[in-house]
């Protein structure tokens, strides 16, 4: 039987990427094997263009998969090879580069290729596409989220910012096809769903009267799903009908991604972000007001081109006032192609560096000081599985709705359980926690 080995760089959407491509390969009798262990016929590496190490960490993962087995078919798709795809063909030994898009043609183009062994540049103008590209993905090893793909592309361009070159304008996936496929999941064993796309809150926006609201609602009302998480958000698109939502459906985790990318407005400004700090901080109370204790994660660019030592501070500030449950923190680094790179003030690397420890460590106090407001709580967690590095300790781990990872005593029949457990000690990455009860399975509610 014919092998693949596939090879994922970048974010959560490229993972769902290449899961789909899988069903594909799978369907047509493929086996996968693993891509550092084996030798396939098919090597097909998802690439990554978000900085300029992405792209070249993506040749060097091409060019292993050509050392594995120079007879085999190497297939490139992704966000690089949707940029640069004359650079990688110019790579000796690649016979098919594909895009963000048409990836369900990859069988038909190695079939032509098995037969003619001449490479072919399949890659299209992105800027033109309209259309989601369907791929479901039916399940997943992690048995215990779904990721369920809403949305592709980017209508924003900040100015650090490839991507909408990468996955072209925001297109969203039909609603119905979207609730089908969540029924899907749900009846394959799936609690917890998580809605994904590269800009997932520009839902609806190239459709009629249908937006991430009326999805929401849609959802909620799909039998067994117990969770629904939203990968993230930004803060313009939480408007009053969304707010009600987070008020008010059950299934609507208490946890939301929302990218803050700089504290500072003259910094905002220039990387084209379409907010100010207080319409930001503004929507944080919002949000809070409609979902209590609800955990707020975000991501920071630290020294973005211009950024004082006081613009830093007046973000250092904001931070803090805010009260993330937890931030992630990038230095800022130079994308070639985007306006941002261009621009004269760039900040030196020992102080980007320095803001980075500085705020890792402020993001630091606030995860362990949102734990900490839980002890003594009891919360719904669904095991993902044996405890990392303990395995046959007899420790689960999991997350909570509102997004902190606990760890308890249980046995592994409890992986993708609802259990109920009581924490007793906060900490920053985990904390720990007692089994109260397992739920049943399928709590069917009194009203059904």
């Amino acid at each position: 039987m014919p092998s693949v080995a596939f090879y994922t760089l970048g974010c959560k959407v490229n993972f769902y990427d290449t899961e789909a491509i899988w069903q594909l390969f799978k369907n047509e009798g493929y086996d996968q094997v693993d891509f550092d262990e084996q030798t396939a016929d098919v090597y097909l590496i998802n690439t990554c263009t978000v900085t300029n190490t992405g792209d070249k960490k993506s040749r060097q993962i091409i060019r292993r998969a050509i050392r594995r087995n120079p007879d085999a078919i190497v297939a490139v798709t992704g966000c690089y090879a949707q940029t640069s795809p004359a650079e990688i063909l110019d790579i000796p030994g690649v016979d098919l580069v594909i895009g963000t898009q048409d990836r369900d043609k990859i069988l038909p183009y190695v079939r032509e290729i098995q037969e003619s062994r001449q490479p072919v540049n399949a890659v299209r103008n992105i800027m033109k596409t309209r259309v989601f590209e369907e791929m479901d993905v039916p399940d997943f090893a992690d048995r215990t989220r779904a990721f369920l793909k809403i949305q592709d592309g980017c209508n924003n361009f900040c100015t650090f910012c490839i991507i909408p070159w990468s996955r072209g304008l925001s297109r969203s996936r039909e609603a119905n096809s979207i609730v089908q496929q969540a029924h899907q999941l749900v009846h394959a064993g799936y609690k917890e769903i998580v809605l994904t796309g590269i800009h997932t809150g520009g839902y609806g926006d190239d459709m009629e009267n249908y937006d991430l609201t009326d999805l929401l609602w849609d959802l909620d009302k799909v039998e067994g799903l117990e969770r629904i998480r939203i990968s993230s958000i930004e803060a313009s698109q939480i408007d009053d009908r969304m707010l009600d939502v987070i008020k008010r459906s059950d299934k609507l985790v208490r946890h939301f991604h929302i990218p803050l990318q700089a504290g500072d407005d003259t910094v905002l400004k220039r990387m084209r972000r379409k907010y100010t700090t207080e319409e930001f901080y503004n929507k944080m109370l919002r949000i809070r007001e409609a979902m209590p204790d609800v955990a707020i994660t975000t991501d920071v660019i630290v020294g973005f081109p211009g950024e004082t030592d006081e613009m830093f501070r007046n973000g250092y500030e904001l931070m803090k006032k805010i009260g993330f449950s937890e931030m992630h923190v990038f230095p800022y680094s130079k994308r070639t192609g985007t306006p941002a790179a261009r621009m004269e003030d760039q900040v030196d690397e020992e102080v980007k560096n320095a803001r980075v420890h500085e705020l890792i460590d402020l993001s630091e106090q606030m995860q362990l000081a949102y734990a900490q407001k839980f002890v003594g709580e009891v919360l719904d967690v669904i095991p993902e599985g044996e405890a990392k590095g303990r395995e046959g300790s007899g420790k689960l781990h999991g997350y909570s709705d509102n997004y902190i990872q606990l760890v308890f005593d249980g046995s592994t029949d409890m992986i993708g359980k609802v259990c109920r457990v009581k924490v007793t000690e906060a900490g920053v990455n985990e904390s720990q926690a007692t089994l109260v009860r397992v739920l049943e399975d399928n709590l069917k509610s009194a009203a059904m």
